[in-house]
């Protein structure tokens, strides 16, 4: 009885944590990278990280590009900075201190919700933003996803 007994234990045990990984990996979606829908201009991960990181002011097509950035609480921008800026949250915050103080650009204007940035995005052709995947609309036009 005893065996029998620990045979389902480990099968729920071993049920249970195929479930948390599954669940786990879930919790992290995908952020997409949007433009206004007239923005021809090409973006690969290099790009996106210059214009976001103030070391490229303008995009491909000679346009200045507006940063629009979720506020620092969205899971949203943990996941752009890891993914794309290769950074910590608040390596990013304090790299764009720096660059603040001493004069050296303006870091992305942030907003309080996906769909703030896409109507800010889709009202603006030089704006350039992130969202969670999920949440990108026909708005806007998603370049590139992480």
């Amino acid at each position: 009885m005893l065996w029998s007994v620990k045979k389902v234990t480990w099968k729920v045990v071993l049920a249970v944590s195929a479930f948390s990984l599954f669940n786990a990996s879930s919790a992290f979606a995908e952020v997409a990278i949007v433009v206004h829908p007239s923005n021809a201009s090409t973006f690969d991960q290099e790009t996106i990280k210059k214009i976001f990181l103030g070391k490229s002011k303008s995009f491909s097509n000679g346009r200045a590009a507006i940063l629009i950035s979720s506020s620092s609480g969205d899971p949203a921008t943990d996941e752009f900075n890891t993914k794309v800026i290769g950074k910590s949250s608040s390596q990013v915050k304090a790299y764009w201190s720096k660059i603040l103080f001493t004069g050296k650009g303006t870091p992305p204007q942030e907003m309080d919700s996906a769909s703030d940035i896409i109507s800010a995005v889709s009202s603006n052709p030089d704006a350039i933003g992130y969202v969670d995947a999920g949440a990108a609309t026909d708005a806007v036009k998603v370049v590139a996803t992480f």
